[in-house]
């Protein structure tokens, strides 16, 4: 009898180890911001639970460059970044794999403040003193833009500021910085007088053509854990969804689970900001969201490798893997 009953909670106790639900981290590129808010809103809702996933934890980032390097040595399991940086980081050697594609074009852009300099094209920014985080995103984004309309590094004076810099252009240190039109932008309104008080040029209507932001892993746990990539992305997807939906609600659960998130009003103007100008494309119509196509990516390569951002050929087709997307069957929009 006792046998028994000893075999029976050893059995219980097994079975409950087989299940227990795959504990993952997730490397963000920068401090909070609303297009983060679909890993909160995952987790919040049960999302990642129902693929038997767990948030072990959700970490802030220095730069995309940072967050690429960490997932591509295992530091964390999967990331958020900006995609033509994955695409420079897997030409210095970092294995990093997109999976998602949340900006369908680049939210980059050139920011002032309009009482000081009006910014009309890009041959404005000639002998301005720019803010510049020599790492990362930003800086790729610089160079790729002033190359792509003429210019280069040398027409810009060039200020080395530290994250998070906005204080840097507020104060008149320097007067331009490039940044997000889905994170700084909004941050900048708000204490520099709302709407219409920032000029802004934004990258992709000035040649900078090529993907945004997304979610991305390692190629080894793509080769070593492709279920749990599966599972993954369906759950990710399907708050993706939901923020679509309700930028609201994307906004209340990234301050729910964070006690220094921004204000909600800011929250909701970086998810609009990309509502109204990068989360959704013909691609997303046609294949859903977060989706991404070969050409999307060359075009990406194109740009950087036409600028000088990329200095010797990618196989660009490694850099991102659909098939994860397709399973999760991303609702199109």
């Amino acid at each position: 009898m006792r046998t028994s009953l000893f075999v029976a909670v050893l059995l219980g106790l097994l079975g409950t180890g087989a299940h227990a639900a795959d504990r993952v981290t997730v490397q963000l590129d920068w401090v909070i911001r609303g297009s983060h808010a679909m890993v909160f809103l995952a987790d919040e809702k049960g999302y990642f639970k129902e693929q038997d996933i767990e948030i072990a934890a959700v970490r802030t980032g220095t730069s995309s460059s940072d967050a690429l390097s960490l997932v591509g040595a295992g530091s964390a399991d999967f990331g958020f970044a900006d995609l033509p940086t994955l695409a420079v980081s897997r030409e210095q050697g970092v294995p990093a794999v997109a999976l998602v594609a949340v900006n369908q074009t680049s939210p980059l852009a050139m920011i002032a403040l309009a009482k000081r300099k009006i910014l009309d094209n890009p041959k404005d920014l000639q002998g301005l003193n720019v803010g510049v985080q020599p790492a990362g995103s930003t800086y790729v984004f610089l160079k790729a833009f002033l190359a792509a309309n003429g210019m280069s590094l040398a027409d810009i004076e060039e200020t080395p500021v530290a994250p998070p810099y906005e204080n840097d252009l507020l104060s008149g240190k320097v007067d331009a910085v490039p940044g997000y039109i889905d994170a700084e932008v909004p941050v900048l309104e708000a204490s520099s007088g709302g709407s219409g008080s920032l000029s802004i040029l934004l990258g992709s209507n000035f040649g900078y053509t090529v993907l945004g932001s997304g979610v991305f892993t390692s190629e080894r746990m793509i080769a070593e854990r492709a279920d749990l990539v599966r599972r993954f992305v369906k759950a990710y997807v399907k708050a993706f969804a939901d923020v679509i939906s309700n930028p609201d609600a994307g906004a209340d659960s990234i301050i729910r689970a964070n006690v220094d998130a921004p204000p909600k009003e800011v929250l909701v103007k970086q998810l609009e900001a990309d509502l109204n100008h990068t989360f959704l494309s013909n691609q997303t119509k046609e294949h859903g969201i977060g989706w991404m196509t070969g050409d999307q990516w060359k075009e990406t390569a194109r740009v950087l490798a036409e600028q000088g951002v990329l200095n010797k050929p990618v196989d660009i087709d490694r850099a991102y893997d659909t098939s994860f997307l397709k399973s999760a069957d991303p609702p199109r929009r």
